[in-house]
């Protein structure tokens, strides 16, 4: 259980355990109890300590007035070649991002995730300088990893942490013949390999998965370090990998002290806690790397589509959302009657001639159980399903039910699958059995061919690679959306990023790899590319602040995809994406490298919000290591200095706040263009920011007044503020509340 401390009040670490050595010893009665109950000392990046103790002793400790949380640990779990093109992220112009920052060479990049399979061929460091002398971090060597030998110019740190999940239990816990793992930074599942290569991997030609995706496998900075941080771990019984909060603290303490200039958590947390909560240490690690000025990039979470699902949420993280890609793998079935219907898929055997096809049903005075369902197929009788191709339906967006229901028809017997579902956005291989997907109108269509013919056949082609229109981009289902429920007023997420059949190394252990590298979807798999690119801004522009790069990615993202198609956001009903679904839109590297103007934010701010949440003024003291007192009345939320507005209980009317700095041309002029969300009045004064070489910052207030007579939905607009040259965006949501808190459910 993590107690947490604040700010580190001691510059030398040794002496920061030693006090913490001391607290437990005053509760436990000796120092070699103290000793045997602590499991870590967090003593880089803020003082805190894990120890294993009583709930008696945990009130006791509690008590002191050191103490500012007390964190319960919790197990959080991990998030998953056409990306970059898609991006236009490309080094064909000298003047690219990629080519302006050597490909990040001198840029760090913290990955905490499952740990690093360090022989792939994406964490050669061909062509790289030596290890930037900031780094202060090293190679552990433990199982199957020797640090020595294993690490070069690229993979430039790893280390492992498991004594929060262990809680006192053996390491030989971890690696069990029912649950193999490696005791060391080795990935086991390839997760965090894969996430470690898309962020920074190094350029690999003729990448492949089953021969889809063919092309130069690369990450988003490629010539940046790598520094694996293991705090997951593979679980082979719930599938799953378990990431504890006192190692994942951990993890950040150390990655702040090794000097690392990014991180990346492609990792969340179910249960939503608000940053004042003691159980969010997520949320507390990153307000300490941010404090340093390390940018903290975190995945919005796998919970969607439904609204109030993101997570990460703290002001000061970059939350990532996931989107498709310009990219699908069409798979043609023709039946009986030569109609064609594409299907998705990653089928990659021969041609498959016209066998039997059937949907699962029988006469209604049957004894016998007949289901077209997909999670009841094994009920149906192996005489139907022999030899066939089954079609079934299915409500669930689950890629696990495609192959459950590949497994079952293999069991009876048959051929292969098609399923008939809502769009997942995650497509895979069901092993020997072809198993294909389409949606409920298509389904539909195949359903009624084969009750018009009393012997229904249809034939499948290999899977396909298709590039660019009319494939369409769209928010994925699984992706979580906002608004935030911990604080409505905080846009979440901040941005999106492709994050479905992103194609990336892995580790041999995957059950999914082909010859090193396997496809992967989540937020798990957008969160580094926002990393990487990160990375760039951060070897670009390396004075600038966290809050100023989130601010550049999201003022400059696309609001349609690259092509200039509109960006749709898949869940039952397919609908135009907002910012709940993407933040400020599809990231845009390019763009991000000169934003013109940014929206600002440090310590004191962060602390302001803070303040307007509700954390008591000696909380907020001894995290920032200073005393603070809170303004009477507190600040108002909507004043931070975010780069977008988001007001959740308009009533009467509102002005807010915001603060821009320049960091174009020096001789700047910019003009606010506005798109009111409907319903709602939306003034800037002034309309119209005069920079020169004396003025670098300008305000501006916003006045919001509704004219809506009842309480609404949210509703969308912008607000640009744009010299000709460069358009700084920035989402407006605006929610109607004439009747303040109150649950509509008519």
């Amino acid at each position: 259980m993590p107690f947490y401390l604040g700010e580190r009040q001691q510059d030398d670490p040794e002496s920061a355990t030693e006090s913490h050595h001391q607290m437990l010893w005053s509760i436990l009665g000796s120092k070699e109890a103290a000793h045997d109950s602590m499991v870590y000392s967090y003593r880089h990046g803020f003082s805190a300590f894990a120890a294993k103790l009583t709930d008696s002793q945990v009130n006791q400790l509690s008590e002191l007035p050191e103490v500012v949380h007390v964190i319960r640990d919790q197990i959080y779990e991990l998030q998953t070649t056409r990306t970059w093109d898609y991006l236009k992220h490309t080094s064909t112009h000298p003047n690219n991002l990629l080519n302006q920052t050597n490909m990040g060479d001198k840029v760090i990049i913290g990955v905490i995730d499952s740990g690093i399979w360090p022989e792939s061929e994406s964490f050669n460091d061909n062509g790289l300088g030596p290890i930037p002398k900031s780094w202060k971090g090293s190679c552990e060597s433990k199982q199957s990893f020797n640090g020595s030998t294993v690490c070069n110019r690229k993979l430039i740190g790893a280390k492992y942490f498991a004594s929060g999940l262990l809680n006192g239990a053996d390491e030989s816990n971890l690696d069990t013949t029912e649950d193999p793992e490696y005791v060391s930074p080795r990935d086991f599942n390839g997760h965090g390999t894969h996430v470690a290569a898309t962020a920074a991997g190094s350029f690999v030609p003729d990448a492949s998965y089953l021969t889809l995706g063919r092309g130069i496998a690369r990450g988003g900075a490629p010539k940046a370090r790598i520094a694996m941080y293991k705090a997951c771990w593979h679980s082979s019984t719930s599938g799953t990998a378990g990431c504890s909060a006192a190692d994942l603290l951990k993890a950040m303490d150390e990655a702040i002290h090794d000097g690392v200039d990014v991180l990346s958590l492609s990792l969340s947390f179910p249960p939503l806690f608000p940053e004042v909560d003691t159980r969010n240490p997520v949320a507390v690690g990153a307000f300490h790397a941010v404090a340093k000025g390390i940018p903290v990039v975190c995945a919005a979470g796998n919970t969607g589509p439904a609204s109030q699902t993101v997570t990460n949420t703290a002001p000061w993280v970059i939350t990532v959302a996931a989107t498709t890609q310009d990219r699908s793998f069409p798979t043609l079935i023709t039946l009986g009657n030569n109609v064609t219907i594409v299907s998705q898929a990653m089928y990659q055997d021969v041609d498959v001639d016209f066998i039997g096809l059937v949907y699962p049903e029988g006469p209604e005075a049957s004894n016998e159980t007949f289901s077209g369902v997909c999670e009841e197929l094994s009920e149906n009788p192996a005489r139907i399903i022999k030899d066939k191709f089954v079609l079934c339906f299915t409500t669930s967006t689950d890629y696990g039910t495609v192959l459950n229901a590949a497994s079952n028809v293999q069991k009876l017997g048959g051929y292969g699958v098609i399923v008939a579902k809502n769009p997942g956005h995650q497509l895979g291989t069901c092993g020997a059995v072809p198993c294909l997907a389409v949606d409920y109108e298509l389904g539909t269509d195949i359903l009624f061919y084969i009750r018009s013919t009393r012997s229904p056949v249809a034939k499948i082609q290999p899977t396909r690679t298709l590039v660019g229109l009319p494939v369409a981009t769209k928010v994925a289902t699984f992706s979580s959306r906002g608004p935030s429920s911990i604080s409505p007023a905080i846009l979440k997420p901040d941005i999106a990023a492709p994050g479905v059949n992103i194609l990336a190394a892995t580790s041999p252990n995957d059950v999914f790899n082909d010859k090193g590298f396997t496809m992967k979807s989540g937020t798990s798999m957008s969160t580094p590319i926002v990393s990487g690119i990160v990375a760039l801004l951060k070897s670009l522009h390396p004075h600038w602040s966290p809050a100023a790069i989130r601010s550049a990615i999201v003022t400059t993202a696309w609001r349609t995809d690259p092509s200039g198609e509109p960006i749709f956001a898949d869940g039952s009903n397919r609908k135009l994406a907002d910012p709940f679904d993407y933040g400020g839109g599809l990231v845009n590297s390019e763009k991000a490298a000169k934003p013109g103007l940014v929206y600002d934010m440090g310590v004191n701010d962060y602390v302001l919000y803070l303040c307007s949440i509700g954390y008591t003024d000696s909380s907020i003291s001894r995290l920032v290591s200073k005393k603070t007192t809170c303004a009477n009345p507190r600040p108002s939320v909507l004043d931070l200095n975010l780069p977008s507005i988001t007001i959740p209980n308009l009533g009467k009317e509102v002005t807010i706040t915001r603060t821009v700095t320049n960091v174009g041309p020096v001789d700047s002029v910019y003009k606010a263009v506005i798109e009111a969300p409907m319903g709602v009045n939306v003034t800037v004064t002034p309309n119209t920011l005069v920079f020169n070489g004396k003025t670098i910052k300008l305000s501006f207030k916003v006045r919001v007044l509704t004219n809506h007579r009842v309480n609404t939905g949210y509703y969308f607009g912008s607000l640009t503020w744009t010299d000709s040259r460069h358009n700084v965006v920035i989402p407006l949501s605006v929610r109607t509340q004439v009747l303040q808190r109150y649950y509509d459910e008519n």
